[in-house]
């Protein structure tokens, strides 16, 4: 089972709960949850970004012996106490968006509101590196730096944390970039805290510190033409061939957040951008896999490189804690729109 909070102990307040049966406690279900505070997009014409306390719920488990008995919906019920009682004005999840089974019990047991639709995009790392533009270059940004550039970038977003330097502070942070034309250089400083007139800008979390996967059950034939791929990939790599890495033992991923592009060269620059963070992962023995989350409208989902067939679109559903705290008018799940396309990811929800 490995570390069961894993996915958890990076955020300062989290909890896992677990449902017992019997007089030998036999653990039949499992829940966690955790707290942070984000934005949730400007209201009105106020500049400045509105901050909420809110609450994400995952990991619901019940054992597949003692399902249909309610269980899960008491899990989530008491994770949802203890987020009130913790402060949190609203809870949230995230799911596949063909997990039926889950965004019912949420939907029609829990009353949770479909919210977003963000799409989870997925690029396999390939044996062969990634060439980037001889016209692009890639700066690395300071943790101080990112902050100051992702509090201004993010401002009127939702789910941006207000603890981000925290999360570029840390650890399995593994650095924030930037691909800016080279020509640009001559006149931007990054040390400025100014944006270039044209940018792409990314941060790389190493989640494989945190859990690792395996895929199991695959057919012979497409075991056999997987690893084709790898070796004709390792054995003339200036072929560029699209190959499937070794997911069929233990590996790990990356996780490209706070992704961003302005500008005319925009979509090129984020490409080279994606394109570094590959060959880091590829020098990375353990590393088979790119993902990035971003928002259905976000303009940048467009220039992040996947494989369809990898991918999938991920939907997020909330509920207001306390109805009886303010008007209909300041509900967030009541309001629907937002205020921008973009939606913050953070990695420690991963």
């Amino acid at each position: 089972m490995g570390d069961p909070i894993s996915r958890i102990r990076n955020l300062p307040l989290h909890v896992m709960l677990v449902a017992e049966c019997g007089e030998d406690g036999e653990i039949v279900g499992i829940i966690r949850g955790c707290i942070k505070t984000v934005t949730r997009g400007n209201k009105g014409s106020t500049p400045c970004p509105v901050y909420v306390k809110i609450a994400y719920i995952l990991g619901l488990r019940v054992s597949s012996q003692h399902r249909r008995l309610g269980i899960a919906t008491k899990l989530v019920e008491k994770i949802e106490e203890w987020s009130k009682t913790n402060g949190a004005k609203y809870a949230y999840m995230a799911t596949d968006s063909n997990n039926e089974a889950s965004i019912k019990l949420f939907t029609s047991k829990c009353n949770y509101a479909k919210f977003r639709a963000p799409s989870v995009l997925v690029q396999p790392v390939h044996a062969h590196y990634k060439p980037i533009a001889s016209d692009i270059a890639i700066v690395r940004v300071s943790p101080q730096l990112s902050e100051s550039f992702y509090r201004r970038i993010f401002a009127s977003s939702e789910f941006f944390p207000r603890d981000i330097d925290d999360i570029l502070d840390n650890k399995l942070n593994l650095g924030t970039f930037m691909a800016v034309p080279k020509k640009t250089l001559l006149n931007w400083d990054p040390k400025s805290g100014s944006f270039p007139s044209t940018f792409a800008i990314l941060s790389v979390w190493n989640t494989k510190e945190v859990y690792k996967l395996q895929v199991r059950g695959i057919s012979s034939l497409k075991y056999a033409a997987c690893l084709g791929s790898r070796v004709l990939d390792s054995w003339m790599p200036w072929l560029r061939v699209p190959s499937i890495p070794n997911i069929f033992k233990t590996f790990g991923f990356y996780l490209l957040y706070g992704i961003h592009m302005e500008g005319k060269y925009g979509p090129r620059l984020m490409k080279s951008l994606c394109a570094f963070a590959h060959n880091m992962g590829r020098k990375d023995g353990e590393c088979r896999l790119l993902v990035s989350e971003v928002g259905l409208d976000d303009p940048v989902r467009e220039a992040i490189p996947r494989w369809n067939k990898f991918s999938w679109g991920d939907l997020w559903c909330m509920k207001k804690l306390d109805v009886s705290e303010c008007h209909e008018d300041d509900d967030w799940v009541e309001s629907q729109a937002s205020s921008s396309s973009a939606i913050f990811v953070d990695p420690r929800d991963f």
